[in-house]
Formats: structure tokens, C-alpha cells, sequence
């Protein structure tokens, strides 16, 4: 599938998923949410879902806005100031302060090795790409969770055994009787042994 396709696809995914659960879109899709996972602005995340599109940027342009949206997520969840966060990328990565700093505001483009070193320094886990990547690939990638948790399992249903009424208390009280001491075990044993006997002597 062309990288121009997987998001609509995805999205017409998901409206089914949403539409089949008596859902609607914004009990499942946080535009705000999605922009801070994607760094993407909550007006462009928006424009995505509805079908629209942005206005072109270039690779250059994609990098400097998301190494800034980094920085300033950094700086909004420690507290640290620009040149806290500029003197720790000097020291790890080996370059100035200076360079850092113009990198972080988004002036300047980081070379190919010190895109490498951020996506270590900020923890990102999709790599480089996640610079370089189109907001709709981006925003497609983001949704991949939603869609998995909203897709029923693949394998099959483990079979149901005895009365389907009484599934939902047997099921408590087994997860209660996890817990329970040896001498409480000993007693539930002997209930249980007792009614088994009781069933046989029924039947015969």
C-alpha cells in the first residue's frame, strides 16, 4: 500500500470499528492526545481526521519543527530551562552548547549524526523517521494502537464449560480463592468434595 494510502485506510478502519461498537469519534480519537503522541499541532492532527490536508513542507522543514516540539515537551514536563537542556546535549553528544541550543529552537537543521544522538537523548522510539516521517504517516502510525484495541482478537474463543449464567461469579469467586490461605483452601477443597459426592449420589 502506497505511504499516501495507509492513513485514510486506517481511518476508514477505525469508523468502521467505531460505528460496529455504537461508538463515536471522539470517544476514541483525542485530537488533543494524538498531537501530544505525534508532536504534531492539535489543529493539524484535526485537519487529518477529517480528510483534509496540509500545507507541503520539505524533510528539512519536518526535522527542525519536531526537534523543537521535543525540546518544548522536554522543557514543559522537567522544568529545566533551555540552557539546562542544551548543556546536557553538549556534554552526551559531543557538540556546543551553542549548536545545541539553535538545534532545540528549531533554527537550525542537526546534521545526520546529531539526529542520531537526539533520537537516543530524547528516547524515540521510532528512530529517525519520526523526523522525517509525513504527518500523515506520522498520524497513521499514532492510530495503530487505537485500531488494535478496537479489532477483535484473530484466535478463537476458548469454549465455554457448564452454565453460561453462572460464568461471570464463578469467574470472581475463582480469582478470589487466588488469595485465600492454606486452611481456607482445605475447607473450600472439602465443600467442593462434598457437593461432587452429593451430584453423584443424586444421579444414581
Amino acid at each position: 500500500m502506497e505511504l499516501s494510502e495507509r492513513l485514510p485506510e486506517t481511518l476508514r478502519r477505525l469508523d468502521a470499528l467505531i460505528e460496529a461498537r455504537g461508538l463515536t469519534r471522539s470517544e476514541v480519537l483525542d485530537s488533543r492526545e494524538l498531537a501530544g503522541r505525534t508532536l504534531l499541532s492539535e489543529q493539524a492532527v484535526r485537519t487529518l481526521l477529517e480528510g483534509g490536508t496540509l500545507p507541503a513542507d520539505t524533510v528539512n522543514d519536518r526535522v527542525r519543527a519536531r526537534v523543537k516540539a521535543l525540546a518544548d515537551a522536554h522543557l514543559a514536563r522537567t522544568g529545566e530551562r533551555m540552557s539546562g537542556l542544551a548543556g546536557s546535549i553538549s556534554r552526551q553528544l559531543g557538540v556546543s552548547a551553542f549548536w545545541a541550543r539553535q538545534v532545540c529552537a528549531g533554527d537550525k537543521v542537526p546534521s545526520v549524526e546529531l539526529l542520531h544522538g537526539l533520537v537516543g537523548f530524547f528516547r524515540v522510539e521510532e528512530g529517525e523517521a519520526f523526523f522525517t516521517a509525513e504527518a500523515p504517516e506520522v498520524l497513521h502510525r499514532a492510530l495503530l494502537p487505537i485500531l488494535a484495541e478496537l479489532e477483535p482478537s484473530s484466535g478463537p474463543e476458548p469454549p465455554k464449560i457448564g452454565w453460561p449464567e453462572h460464568d461471570d461469579v464463578r469467574g470472581i469467586a475463582l480469582r478470589q480463592a487466588r488469595d485465600l490461605p492454606p486452611e481456607r483452601w482445605a475447607v473450600l477443597n472439602a465443600t467442593l468434595k462434598a457437593l461432587l459426592e452429593f451430584d453423584d449420589q443424586e444421579e444414581d
